[in-house]
């Protein structure tokens, strides 16, 4: 019985560490670059939006959340990692997001 309480402690302690770790690792990865906000395409019909806490929900069309993630950026770059698991980057030039193949606007 001893054996299955220090299983059982050992696996609560593990679950609390992996917690508090990911929640300092968000509160850690908290986005401040000027990149954080609404993106879209010049017709409208992709709203991609970088939200601060370092995911990103992106809209196609009528469909809300089609896409969401997790996103880091370094300088004018930026990596995606979709839930689904899909990877993708791009480029922020001159103020615009180039992406996929699609050039987003910052939306004011």
């Amino acid at each position: 019985m001893r054996r299955r309480s220090l299983l059982h402690l050992a696996g609560a302690t593990l679950a609390s560490a992996l917690f508090h770790h990911t929640s300092a690792e968000a509160n850690m990865n908290t986005q401040t670059h000027p990149y954080v906000g609404m993106w879209v395409t010049e017709d409208g019909h992709v709203r991609h939006e970088l939200l601060p806490n370092g995911r990103y929900d992106e809209a196609r069309g009528a469909r809300k959340s089609a896409y969401q993630g997790r996103y880091a950026v370094t300088g004018n770059h930026i990596d995606y990692w979709d839930d689904t698991g899909f990877t993708a980057d791009g480029d922020f030039i001159d103020g615009v997001l180039h992406h996929g193949g699609m050039i987003l606007y910052r939306e004011p």
